[in-house]
């Protein structure tokens, strides 16, 4: 059962996630289980060698999650995750999709696909969330 009504409200309380929101992630869909966030890609979101920095990616999945996991029960924190890098985005879009593997009575496990607009796979995040 979800617990935000609706996209809106999940907007709203993620306002107070102010390190992914004033960096550009955005929530765009949200389910049961389930969310989509994107970022767009601006000079802002770039290492030294001017290729997407790994922390951008890293925070766009971590939001996705959060927002997922959110919605089932809140709150929900990340209490481990793995993340393979696996293209360098070319693209001049980030998406995550979350998707909940397995819900349980205290811990939760998400597994995030990031893809750029270009349709590359970007990278995969898996994290097992705890349920405060």
């Amino acid at each position: 059962m979800a617990v935000f009504k609706d996209l809106e409200e999940a907007r709203a309380y993620f306002q107070g996630d102010r390190f992914a929101l004033e960096n550009g992630v955005v929530i765009d869909e949200i389910g049961d289980g389930s969310s989509v966030c994107s970022l767009i890609l601006t000079d802002r979101c770039r290492n030294a060698e001017g290729r997407v920095m790994g922390g951008a990616v890293f925070t766009l999945a971590d939001l996705a999650f959060a927002a997922a996991a959110n919605n089932r029960h809140r709150p929900t924190v990340t209490q481990q995750v793995s993340i393979n890098y696996l293209s360098d985005a070319r693209g001049g879009k980030l998406t995550a999709r979350a998707a909940c593997r397995k819900d349980g009575r205290t811990s939760c496990v998400y597994n995030i696909d990031v893809t750029d607009d270009l349709g590359r796979d970007i990278a995969q995040f898996v994290v097992t969330g705890f349920k405060v």
